[in-house]
């Protein structure tokens, strides 16, 4: 068993999907987590799931596109606790209001990806590292997708956000390295979540007719069955794992690796 406790872990985008499973699993290793997301009710809720199940866990509001707002709600978390120990860079949508209805990107959809999947990221991680700086110790995770390893004709603007989030990593670790901070980013493979039954929706998004009349979630485990060679798909939970191990001492000499969990649906 991974052994965070004592640890305070920041984790964005956490009121539901990916970022709700990692910071289930967080707690469950012994991390206090903090689970913030632009959705205070939804974040509040599941904070007091984890709370429920024994788990240290707070929420808080954040918007990770204002960077005023996301120094202001650091600093107030480093009042009350006194360090972050741990942050995971999660927060992340498919584009604008309605993204999912068109087949070509809009402005809106180019801006919303790029402001928070990639410079969300960026807004969080250059927050937290002055603290980290100072200690000279600290795992910043970053979540970016196996989107980020092929180009595709579907969701190119959301393929680019994510493909910056893996250059951001390596350039960011290489920034920190000097003070012994480890900064990697994880690339998920097909998950059951909000943004990807949206995705599934798309009739240009998986070209196959054995997907033709199936409803949403069929097309999902079509996909799955065509496209993953493990024949199985990928959890919250299992992002959370292999979170929680880059975020332990565990993982001291891992730095500005991008690390798929897709039952090898990408191998790099």
């Amino acid at each position: 068993m991974i052994d965070l406790s004592n640890k305070n872990a920041l984790v964005t985008g956490a009121a539901s999907g990916i970022g709700k499973g990692i910071s289930k699993v967080l707690a469950e290793q012994g991390a206090n987590v903090v689970l913030s997301d632009i959705d205070p009710n939804g974040a509040r809720l599941a904070s007091e799931e984890i709370s429920g199940s024994g788990g240290k866990s707070q929420s808080v509001h954040l918007d990770v596109t204002n960077r005023a707002s996301a120094q202001s709600v650091v600093l107030d978390l480093l009042d009350q606790l006194g360090q972050i120990d741990i942050v995971v860079n999660n927060a992340g949508v498919g584009g604008a209001g309605g993204w999912w209805e068109r087949k070509v990107p809009s402005e809106d959809d180019w801006d919303a990806v790029l402001a928070i999947n990639l410079r969300g990221v960026v807004n969080i991680s250059q927050a937290v590292e002055d603290g980290m700086k100072e200690r000279r110790q600290g795992k910043i995770v970053n979540i970016a997708s196996i989107a980020s390893r092929q180009g595709g004709p579907s969701i190119p603007h959301y393929n680019a956000s994510k493909a910056g989030v893996v250059s951001w990593t390596q350039s960011h670790a290489l920034q920190l390295a000097p003070y012994q901070i480890n900064v990697n980013a994880i690339c998920p493979g097909l998950l059951w979540t909000p943004l990807f039954e949206q995705l599934i929706g798309r009739p240009d998004f998986y070209d196959n007719q054995a997907l033709e009349g199936l409803t949403g979630r069929e097309r999902f485990e079509k996909v799955i069955e065509l496209g993953i060679p493990m024949q199985k798909e990928q959890t919250p939970e299992d992002i959370g794992k292999l979170t929680a191990f880059l975020a332990s001492d565990d993982a001291h000499n891992i730095t500005g690796q991008a690390i798929n969990v897709d039952g090898g649906r990408r191998m790099n």
